[in-house]
């Protein structure tokens, strides 16, 4: 029996929310969670995505539904909240990176929309649970943020940017609801290859997305940084978690990486 298993989540805090749960570390996570006996919420805006998971998990012996929905509608995210009086987790995956390009050249458009999926949505969506996670009286906030929330790079200022201040939300709602029935974690991960992270940052270039893992021969997958979350959600309540970085062994920092070319 696994550890997660084995700390299967009372009855009173068994729902939990992943944001960005269309794939990669979302989706990964979701199954994580479902199989360690949590009742699992899929949100992300590709409807299609998510309800073929829910089928997944649910022929696989678990619980899931899925949830259409925009982290950065406020108003969708407010009508979201109103389904639960209480929920146990919530994970705050949903988030990426757009473009590569220095400071002096950076595209605004793109800061903003990093910043508001980022930032804004994981705001907007911890916001309206967090009276849920309250009352469940043994609730978790997981904020997935990065190394890039903890250390910069040349041609990451944007996403460093965004990434930053998610690391400092998380630090500092920690600060504010010390004494309440729950704690906040943060997962920040290095160097992970999934389907669609770098193709997304370079516009669906599969040439300059290649080239970030090139050479290295065994980066992160969606499922190590999942087992993390997972192993993370299921200490005992007293066991807080506040922030773990999980590299792959090939990278040191974000800007020393063993290629072997």
């Amino acid at each position: 029996m696994t550890a997660a298993a084995s700390a299967a989540p009372s009855a009173a805090s068994r729902i939990a929310v992943v944001t960005g749960a269309s794939s990669g570390i979302g989706a990964a996570t979701a199954r994580q969670l479902a199989a360690a006996g949590y009742r699992v919420v899929l949100t992300a805006r590709r409807k299609d995505r998510i309800e073929a998971l829910a089928e997944e998990i649910e022929a696989a012996g678990g619980q899931a539904t899925a949830y259409t929905l925009d982290i950065t509608d406020r108003g969708a995210v407010d009508e979201f909240a109103t389904a639960f009086r209480t929920i146990g987790v919530l994970v705050n995956n949903a988030g990426g990176a757009l473009g590569a390009d220095p400071v002096a050249s950076g595209d605004p458009a793109e800061w903003r929309q990093m910043y508001e999926t980022n930032v804004i949505g994981t705001l907007n969506i911890t916001q309206a649970l967090l009276p849920a996670l309250t009352a469940s009286g043994d609730g978790t906030v997981v904020v997935v943020s990065s190394t890039a929330g903890h250390g910069t790079y040349e041609g990451g200022a944007g996403y460093v940017a965004a990434k930053h201040g998610e690391h400092v939300l998380a630090e500092t709602l920690r600060l504010e609801i010390v004494g309440t029935p729950v704690r906040v974690i943060e997962i920040a991960p290095g160097m992970v290859r999934t389907d669609e992270f770098a193709l997304t940052r370079f516009g669906g270039d599969s040439e300059k997305a290649s080239k970030v893992y090139a050479g290295v021969a065994e980066p992160l997958t969606a499922e190590d940084v999942a087992d993390t979350i997972t192993w993370t959600v299921t200490r005992p309540s007293h066991v807080n978690i506040d922030l773990l970085v999980v590299r792959p062994r090939a990278q040191a920092s974000n800007t020393k990486v063993h290629r072997e070319l």
